[in-house]
């Protein structure tokens, strides 16, 4: 069955889709949206910039906090966060 739509396949290939350099942009917009007070949000910068061992990936730190980063992009109101998310989780995670 053959269709239309025009789909990416991640499994097949990630050539063309800007997955680090989108989800660099999801860590610019956390890093606007934050409360540093947050005990969650401490966690997750730390955790960021660990005082030892390698940097993580913000590919593979975007996939394991989807959930609460959906969130954070929700109570703000940031429509434009929310679908550049749901982009690099559709063609990235």
């Amino acid at each position: 069955m053959s269709t239309n739509a025009k789909t990416t396949d991640r499994y097949l290939s990630f050539d063309g889709i800007d997955c680090n350099g989108n989800a660099r942009r999801i860590m610019q917009l956390i890093e606007q949206h934050q409360d540093a007070q947050n005990p969650f949000w401490a966690y997750f910068a730390a955790k960021r910039r660990p005082r030892s061992g390698p940097l993580p990936d913000d590919l593979f730190l975007v996939h394991c906090h989807l959930n609460q980063i959906r969130e954070l992009f929700e109570e703000h109101g940031d429509p434009q966060a929310l679908a550049l998310l749901s982009e690099l989780e559709e063609e990235c995670c």
